[in-house]
């Protein structure tokens, strides 16, 4: 892929990210700005991608950190609850999938700052 299609492609994706948040933040804290949603998806793949490269050798919680840190993420944009932002998260990454199965017809297969929607959206 070009690096073009590779921007064009992260672009797509973090929106699709964006909305899936929005969508969720709605739902959980009736929050209505799509900005804020998007940029939360951006910082969360940000904290989420150094996370994973750096904790993810660590046995047993090296997998769960990088999701923690994302949870956290979602918790400090939207002051919320852990448990709120857990339901953010949970309801962000339905509603990604739900908008990725309808995407790979125009080559986006990952939602940007949804976490596990690559390996789901392309089965």
């Amino acid at each position: 892929m070009s690096l073009i299609g590779s921007l064009v492609a992260f672009v797509v994706g973090l929106l699709v990210g964006g909305l899936a948040i929005f969508i969720a933040a709605s739902v959980v804290t009736d929050t209505q700005d799509y900005g804020h949603a998007v940029f939360t998806a951006l910082v969360g793949a940000i904290v989420w991608g150094l996370s994973e490269f750096f904790l993810s050798w660590v046995p047993l919680v090296g997998e769960f950190i990088p999701l923690l840190a994302w949870i956290w993420i979602i918790r400090r944009r939207y002051d919320a609850s852990w448990t709120h932002a857990a339901i953010i998260g949970f309801i962000a990454w339905g509603a990604a999938i739900l908008v990725l199965a309808v995407l790979p017809v125009a080559g986006v297969t990952d939602a940007v700052g949804v976490p596990f929607t690559r390996s789901i959206a392309a089965a």
